[in-house]
C-alpha cells in the first residue's frame, strides 16, 4: 500500500547554524501528524497526559467560533517517520501522514486544540529537519526559557480596551481607577495598573482581593463600593500607624488578608452604628483590635494571606463580653 503524503509550498531560513522552513498546514493536517514527547507511544494519549486539556478546548472553541486568528507558528522538528523531502526546486515540502511525522517543540496546547476543533484553518509552522536528540532538547529549553509571555497586569489593563471585560471585570476595573486616581485614596499613588511595581498594587492583586467581595456590594456601583471600601482601608490604615507598620498595607499578602478580613469588619459597624460606613465608625469598631495586634503579623506576614486575617477575626472577637 502507497504511503500517503502531503505537500506544502515552503522557504527556507538560515539562523545561525540552524537552517528550517517555514509554511501553512491545514490545522487538521496538523493535528493528525504531531506529537508531544518522545516518551510517549500513543500521540494521542501523550497529548492528554502532557497537556492542560481545558486551555485546549478553549483554543477549539475560539477557532470554532470565529473569533479571530491565532497567527503565531508551530515549531516541529522532523522525525524519520516523516521522510521529509525538499521538492520542486526547493519550492515544495512533502511528508508522510504519519502520526509521529513531527515533534512539537512550541506550541502544543495550540495544535491540541486543532486536533479537537471541528472547524479547520491554515496554521504557519517552523520545519526544522535532521536535528539530533540534542538539538531538540536544545532548542526546546532555548524556546521556552527565552520567551516571556505577557504580563497578567497588561492584559487585564487592556481587556477593555479589546471589548474583552465582562460586567465583574468592569465593574473591579472601575472600582481599582479610582483607588488609583482620587487623592482622597487609601492607596493614593500606590497601585500599578499594567504591570508588576515594588511597594505597589496590582490589578492581579486588586481583582483576586476584591473579586470575593463582591457579593456583600450587590447592586451598588463602583463609586458606592470605593466609598465604602476606601473608609475601610482608611480607618485600618490609622490602626497600623499607631503599630508603626502602615507601609505594609501594600504587601500583596497583607492586601488580600486585609480584604478578607472586611466583611466581618463591615457586619461589626454595621451591628453598631447601622449603614454609616464611615472612617470614623470603621476605626472605633476596630480600635480595640488593634490593641491586641502584633506588628510583626503585619511585618512578617508569612505566605497565608487566610492565617492572618483569621488572626485579625480572633482578635476583634475577644473584645466580646455580656
Amino acid at each position: 500500500m502507497t504511503q500517503k503524503t502531503h505537500r506544502f509550498s515552503i522557504s527556507q531560513v538560515t539562523q545561525g547554524r540552524h537552517k528550517f522552513y517555514t509554511c501553512t498546514i491545514p490545522s487538521d493536517v496538523l493535528a493528525k501528524c504531531c506529537f508531544v514527547s518522545t516518551r510517549d507511544e500513543d500521540p494521542v494519549s501523550g497529548f492528554q497526559r502532557v497537556l492542560d486539556k481545558g486551555r485546549a478546548q478553549e483554543i477549539a472553541k475560539y477557532i470554532d467560533e470565529g473569533l479571530g486568528t491565532i497567527p503565531s507558528a508551530i515549531i516541529m522538528s522532523a522525525q524519520q517517520e516523516a521522510d521529509l523531502k525538499i521538492i520542486g526546486k526547493g519550492k515544495t515540502v512533502e511528508f508522510n501522514d504519519s502520526p509521529r511525522a513531527f515533534l512539537i517543540l512550541d506550541g502544543q496546547h495550540r495544535v491540541y486544540g486543532f486536533s479537537i476543533a471541528e472547524s479547520s484553518l491554515r496554521i504557519p509552522v517552523v520545519i526544522y529537519n535532521d536535528l539530533s536528540r540534542r538539538d531538540e532538547s536544545r532548542l526546546f529549553i532555548d524556546i521556552n526559557s527565552k520567551q516571556r509571555g505577557v504580563p497578567n497586569e497588561l492584559l487585564l489593563d487592556i481587556k477593555n480596551m479589546a471589548e474583552y471585560e465582562n460586567d465583574e471585570e468592569n465593574l473591579l476595573r472601575e472600582v481599582f481607577d479610582l483607588f488609583n486616581s482620587d487623592s482622597e485614596s487609601a492607596f493614593f499613588n500606590k497601585f500599578s495598573a499594567a504591570s508588576r511595581a515594588k511597594n505597589k498594587i496590582t490589578r492581579v492583586t486588586f481583582n483576586g482581593a476584591v473579586k470575593p467581595l463582591l457579593n456583600v456590594f450587590r447592586g451598588k456601583d463602583a463609586e458606592e463600593i470605593y466609598s465604602i471600601l476606601n473608609g475601610y482601608f482608611l480607618a485600618f490604615r490609622v490602626g497600623l500607624e499607631t503599630l508603626d507598620c502602615e507601609d505594609t498595607m501594600q504587601g500583596a499578602i497583607v492586601f488580600r488578608a486585609i480584604s478578607s478580613f472586611f466583611p466581618i469588619a463591615a457586619s461589626k459597624l454595621k451591628d453598631r452604628y447601622g449603614s454609616e460606613y464611615s472612617v470614623d465608625n470603621f476605626h472605633s469598631t476596630m480600635e480595640g483590635m488593634f490593641l491586641r495586634t502584633k506588628p510583626a503579623k503585619f511585618k512578617t506576614p508569612g505566605t497565608s494571606y487566610k492565617a492572618l486575617a483569621d488572626y485579625l477575626e480572633n482578635n476583634i472577637k475577644s473584645e466580646f463580653t455580656l
